[in-house]
């Protein structure tokens, strides 16, 4: 069997950087929409909701979406696939919510820039014990250095006022929802490979993430009370149409692109688009030249770790 063609690596960096745009937007989209219903878990569920039924009816329409269900639901009657690789949703559900509870707030660039932590860090763990779907990759030096370089991007954003005006809780969240992305990343990856479907593995994302929001949010409601009534505005429930976008391409390139390099080019979608985003449309926390500093220095740390590696199996 011959192994598919591998698309340029320009072509699958440039995948990275239009996921990375997509949850910037969604980031802002979700942060309003959690100001709006007061309750961010909620928001989180109306956005994964918003995915899921659009998924139903994109895989009802394409058979090979059809077959790739399928072969899911013999893969886990037989245990071919393990429980561990249907829970990637599991952190989409937590970034939703994270962007919820904190980017309405934060604005998407303080969102950003721990979401970049998570990202980096995770990201170079998984690619080293071969977690996700592209198997081991070797830590080289430029790897290396681009992961310390998108490291000192969110050292400098970090800087100035912003821990002093923003509560810790709201920066960690972030960090454990960048976490959360790399591996959701790595898992729908390999979970792709198994049911030779991408969409399949969407949906199954999706499914799951629904399935933890749902919990969550009745877990909120019974602790804080009912919701505000959800805004009648069309556009703030475009979130989980952006979420089911996103999570389809990175299901798609990331056997090609490994989970460090699939985050880094992410990262330096979200970081360029969340400033232009807090520019034109500013929260509670604008832009400073901080931000500019760190989207530069980490497009340097994307385009070094961009450059040809070797892999080992």
């Amino acid at each position: 069997m011959t192994e598919p063609r591998r698309p340029p690596a320009a072509v699958a960096l440039g995948g990275a950087v239009a996921i990375g745009v997509m949850t910037a937007v969604q980031a802002r989209i979700n942060g309003v929409l959690g100001v709006r219903v007061d309750d961010g878990i909620v928001a989180g569920l109306i956005s994964f909701s918003v995915g899921l039924a659009a998924l139903i009816v994109v895989i009802a329409c394409i058979p090979s979406a059809r077959r790739g269900v399928g072969r899911l639901r013999r893969g886990v009657r037989d245990r071919s696939i393990r429980p561990w690789m249907l829970l990637g949703g599991a952190c989409g559900a937590l970034t939703v919510s994270t962007q919820g509870l904190t980017a309405g707030v934060l604005g998407v660039s303080l969102f950003t820039v721990g979401v970049v932590a998570g990202q980096t860090l995770h990201g170079l763990v998984l690619d080293r014990i071969g977690f996700g779907p592209a198997g081991v990759v070797a830590v080289t030096p430029g790897r290396v250095l681009g992961g310390v370089l998108a490291l000192a991007a969110v050292g400098v954003s970090l800087g100035g006022d912003v821990l002093a005006t923003a509560p810790l809780w709201m920066l960690l969240l972030p960090f454990a929802a960048g976490v959360g992305i790399a591996w959701q990343a790595a898992t729908n990856g390999r979970l792709a490979q198994r049911v030779r479907s991408p969409i399949t593995a969407t949906f199954m994302s999706f499914v799951a993430g629904t399935a933890a929001l749902a919990l969550a949010a009745a877990i909120s409601i019974l602790v804080r009370g009912l919701p505000e009534p959800p805004p009648a505005e069309p556009w703030l429930y475009l979130g989980g149409l952006l979420g089911f976008a996103y999570i389809l391409l990175g299901a798609l390139i990331v056997a090609h692109t490994g989970v460090l390099l699939l985050g880094l080019g992410s990262v330096l979608g979200q970081l360029a688009a969340s400033v232009v985003i807090d520019l034109v449309w500013p929260a509670q926390s604008g832009p400073e030249l901080w931000q500019i500093i760190g989207m530069t220095v980490a497009a340097v740390a994307s385009v070094l770790v961009a450059l040809p590696r070797r892999r080992r199996r």
